[in-house]
């Protein structure tokens, strides 16, 4: 068994994103061997990054998606790009945050990602613009305590209101 068969679906798709990226285009039968996968398990991850708009399906492989310069891709398709570099980097800015602290978390995935991990700071303050990083402390909160308010959850202000 090599260790390409132990890939999460997340970290082989990326490979065959990079892949796609770097050379132009890919095919399934040459992903197959290098990943050591079947090929109905390339078809799927193509079906799936070509859903999420990352790539375009072409007879027997994929190639890049040919976009105009202002499209920006949402959210699904943001988060399953450089997930390792975004932890890290959530994980070190979490690190920085004292208890006690307000902060600041925009609608974004590396920000996403940092609210989960600033879950565990005590008397947290959070304004966010993001319905997603709120819900992340809504539903620790719910998780934690049945529904009810518990000793040093964080507060967070949703703008436009208060959740």
């Amino acid at each position: 068994m090599t260790d390409n068969q132990n890939l999460l679906a997340e970290q082989r798709r990326a490979l065959i994103l990079d892949e796609v990226r770097r050379r132009g285009g890919v095919r399934v039968n040459e992903l197959t061997r290098r990943l050591s996968v079947s090929d109905m398990t390339i078809r799927r991850d193509l079906d799936a990054l070509a859903r999420q708009g990352m790539l375009a399906k072409v007879h027997g492989g994929a190639v890049p998606v040919v976009e105009a310069s202002t499209h920006e891709p949402g959210f699904e398709a943001k988060s399953v790009l450089e997930p390792s570099a975004k932890d890290e980097i959530a994980r070190t800015a979490a690190a920085m945050v004292a208890p006690g602290s307000a902060i600041a978390l925009s609608g974004g995935t590396t920000t996403y990602a940092l609210a989960r991990h600033l879950l565990d700071v005590p008397d947290l303050t959070v304004v966010t613009n993001s319905v997603r990083v709120a819900d992340v402390f809504h539903e620790a909160q719910l998780a934690g305590g049945g529904g009810e308010s518990r000793r040093g959850a964080a507060t967070v202000v949703l703008t436009g209101g208060v959740r």
